[in-house]
């Protein structure tokens, strides 16, 4: 019954890459379902900081090598898209803060777990410790990434929210416009200052600019795969009123 494992085995990346997108969006809307604007929020802390630790890892997918954590990303510039089209510019300027402020204590508090001295029986305190090492800049590269990138989507979708409600005289029309206009600018300001500042001098410079294409290949395909998302949300708004409160 399981006989076709073998032949997928060497596409196991891809497969795992591609299942994660319908997975990650459709998370962030049973959040936005459930818990409205404070689960856009939640998923943004959640998100930034799992993308951080993820990005770690460097995989080989679709023929090259790339890092973990692009569409974890990805999906915080959906929650940030959808809290400018439900709630507003000031609203979704407050979800970028909330990533921010989630950052920043996740560096301070990560760092502070290397000041105890571990057990002579402990066997988590080295591997922890590896891992996490690399946190601050790897966190600091990201932080910086993130407040430019999010903030630039963020004037970017009101922008050409403005720029097509001008033209068409609908507040509603050119979702998809404003959705990947925004963000597709945003992903290239993202993964060319993310890469640079965490894994200059850290990877081979052949290395560091196949991850930057690749890792931008991935946010194109991500950016046009989440426009229906933010379309759901939006219908789920229509038909839920109490979601936009």
């Amino acid at each position: 019954m399981l006989s076709f494992l073998p032949a997928i085995a060497p596409f196991r990346n891809e497969l795992l890459l591609l299942a994660s997108v319908p997975v990650l969006f459709g998370g962030l809307i049973a959040f936005f379902r459930f818990f409205g604007k404070q689960g856009l929020f939640a998923w943004t802390v959640v998100c930034t900081i799992a993308a951080n630790i993820e990005v770690m890892i460097l995989v080989h997918a679709f023929g090259t090598d790339t890092t973990l954590g692009n569409v974890i990303f990805a999906s915080t510039f959906l929650a940030t898209d959808i809290a400018s089209e439900l709630y507003g510019r000031r609203e979704a300027g407050r979800c970028v803060r909330i990533g921010i402020a989630a950052n920043i204590a996740f560096i301070a508090i990560s760092q502070t777990w290397f000041l105890y001295v571990p057990a002579p029986d402990d066997a988590m305190a080295g591997p922890i410790r590896q891992v996490f090492s690399n946190t601050p800049r790897v966190m600091f590269a990201s932080l910086a990434a993130y407040v430019v990138c999010e903030l630039h989507d963020v004037w970017a979708y009101h922008f050409l929210w403005s720029l097509t409600e001008r033209r068409t005289g609908s507040h509603r029309a050119f979702l998809w416009l404003r959705n990947n206009g925004s963000t597709l600018v945003s992903q290239l300001i993202n993964v060319i200052a993310f890469n640079l500042l965490a894994f200059h001098g850290v990877w081979p410079r052949e290395v560091l600019m196949q991850v930057i294409v690749q890792g931008y290949a991935t946010f194109v395909v991500t950016s046009l795969l989440d426009t229906p998302f933010l379309y759901l949300a939006r219908h789920l708004a229509d038909k839920h009123p109490e979601l936009l409160k």
